[in-house]
């Protein structure tokens, strides 16, 4: 496709920081100036430009479409997320029909076709929605995940087939749920995150204000829409406070990972673009030693390199300054934060231009643990600076018994701010177990220093690899499939490999004493993890009663893994 021109950094339309009761109010705004969005083929092409303006029709268009299929105020509509305007359209046409969107995932990120239904069926039973839309190529998983759950089910060109009688659309409030956020990857515990009007558009403003946002920026992004990275920060955001966006697809990002910084030095404004630790990653061991950096890239105008989603390794982001400096990027432009999509997104953010700062901490002092005795070594992490709290949030650092801790003192991180979720949607327990007394549990843990916050790790035995989290108990389950295994026979938490990377080790009680079938059973067990999560996991057996526990018997992950690493734990050993 030629003589497309993208939509434009700067136009004459004043800005508005997401000063509107509801996004429809701020989508209704948008769409009189010029900008909007642009996406890009896996070469950084672009094949469609897609105006604000012409998304507001779209949307206007698909609300309407979902009114007449009998969607009603309050509605949970499922959307398979992919990066095409079709989604942008259908997310907007929910929120104009008064239905809350409900982003979900593509079959990309699992194991097989069952692994899929499941997982998105498990979501499903969760929102219980009233119409699933998926991108028509995938119609055949998608079908087969609604239809077992007796869900209508459409493509997205099919359903845009469909008449759209044009009538009243309900007024929605900013006291209103907007939409739903499963964030915790769970397939057995999903937990959808309701967000109102009010506290999304409150966020919205927080993290552009916190940025510094200006006439001169635009966002790049290959992030996905189900992540809340992806969605409230690279997706809304640029609705609710009019920046153009230049988009790749992440399958796209994936497979020419170099074409996002291709889009990077083709702006000739300044570059706001964000990505968990792994994007970083993969550009700089992409890019290895070639001699043409400097040549093929101009990233002297990437104002701010966002980090989050996961947790923040500075010796990638050395290495990726170490490979992109001749290009003219400028380690300033980092800007590490933390959120999570219980407060919406954005929790703090470093100001811009401070860049990353470090801090070496002992192990033990992070863990709580009584210093190692004997002649063992001190080991040090170093842990990033997420920056400072955005605008109307408050942070504590918490003990156990909910007793506020002094700076530098490790804890659990606890918030308070308008743009917290309203509740994990028809989960009350769920709800009650994180939100005291207007605080969000955010269940990490971290400590404050001088009014910035540095998180150390996750409280609740979370596992995240390349930005997608995993909970350790969807691993523990799948091995409990087996026969032979039951719970409390297996523990799951994250490692760093000797090379640097973050991955999953599963510490499995083994009862056979016989090499040959100790061999089978670990195969067995990789597979059968790799088939439920779609995640490739270190796995070893160990001796009956090995696991520990808590006082009241639960198994405790955290004490399994510093034993597992500190070679307390013993594996059986088996031949390759």
């Amino acid at each position: 496709m030629t003589d497309l021109t993208p939509t434009p950094t700067t136009d004459n339309h004043p800005r508005i920081f997401a000063d509107f009761e509801t996004l429809g109010d701020a989508l209704d705004y948008a769409a009189r100036g010029q900008k909007g969005f642009n996406f890009h083929d896996a070469r950084a092409t672009l094949v469609r430009v897609y105006p604000f303006s012409e998304l507001r029709e779209d949307a206007l268009a698909a609300a309407h479409r979902l009114i007449a299929f009998g969607v009603t105020p309050g509605d949970r509509v499922a959307l398979i997320a992919d990066t095409e305007p079709q989604f942008c359209a259908l997310f907007f046409g929910a929120i104009y029909a008064g239905a809350l969107p409900v982003p979900l995932p593509l079959p990309t990120s699992f194991g097989g076709k069952e692994s899929y239904v499941d997982q998105i069926g498990v979501q499903l039973d969760s929102c219980d929605p009233c119409i699933l839309l998926f991108p028509d190529e995938i119609t055949e998983l998608a079908s087969a995940a609604g239809e077992s759950r007796d869900i209508p089910v459409f493509g997205w060109d099919k359903f845009a087939e469909r008449d759209a009688p044009e009538g009243e659309l309900p007024k929605a409030k900013g006291s209103d749920i907007a939409y739903l956020q499963y964030s915790s990857g769970s397939t057995r515990f999903p937990h959808g995150v309701a967000v109102t009007h009010t506290a999304l558009l409150h966020n919205l403003g927080s993290h552009a204000h916190g940025m510094l946002i200006d006439g001169n920026d635009r966002c790049v992004s290959w992030l996905p829409f189900y992540h809340d990275m992806g969605l409230v920060g690279c997706f809304l955001s640029m609705v609710a406070n009019q920046v153009s966006t230049d988009y790749l697809k992440t399958a796209d990002f994936a497979r020419r990972p170099l074409s996002w910084l291709d889009l990077i030095s083709r702006n000739k404004g300044t570059s706001c673009s964000f990505s968990p630790t792994f994007g970083y990653e993969i550009c700089a061991r992409r890019i290895g030693s070639q001699s043409n950096v400097k040549e093929r890239f101009d990233l002297s105008r990437w104002r701010l390199a966002g980090n989050g989603a996961d947790m923040i390794r500075p010796d990638v982001m050395q290495r990726f300054t170490d490979a992109f400096a001749p290009a003219g990027f400028d380690a300033k432009a980092f800007l590490p934060s933390y959120g999570l999509a219980e407060a919406t997104l954005a929790v703090t953010l470093m100001p811009p231009g401070e860049g990353m700062e470090v801090e070496l901490v002992e192990e033990t002092d992070l863990s709580g643990d009584e210093p190692a005795g004997g002649n063992r070594p001190k080991r040090y992490r170093a842990i990033v600076n997420c920056g400072k709290p955005v605008r109307d949030t408050l942070l504590e650092i918490r003990e156990e018994d909910g007793s506020v801790l002094p700076e530098k003192t490790v804890g659990k991180v606890w918030m308070q701010s308008p743009s917290v979720m309203e509740c994990y949607y028809r989960d009350p327990e769920a709800t009650a177990a994180c939100l005291v007394d207007g605080w969000l549990d955010t269940g990490d843990m971290g400590y404050l220093s001088d009014g910035y916050l540095y998180v150390v790790g996750r409280a609740k035995d979370m596992i995240i690899i390349n930005g997608k989290n995993h909970w350790p108990q969807d691993i523990e389950w799948a091995v409990e499939q087996l026969p032979g295994f039951k719970a409390g026979d297996i523990a799951a938490f994250a490692i760093t490999t000797p090379g640097g990377e973050e991955t999953p080790a599963v510490l499995v009680q083994c009862r056979t004493s016989d090499e040959i079938e100790r061999l089978r059973l670990r195969d067995e067990i990789r597979e059968k993890v790799r088939s439920i999560t779609g995640m490739n996991c270190v796995i070893e057996l160990v001796p009956p009663r090995t696991l520990p526990r808590t006082s009241s018997g639960k198994l405790s992950r955290a004490k399994a893994r510093n034993l597992y690493l500190s070679g307390d734990i013993q594996p059986y050993a088996i031949a390759a």
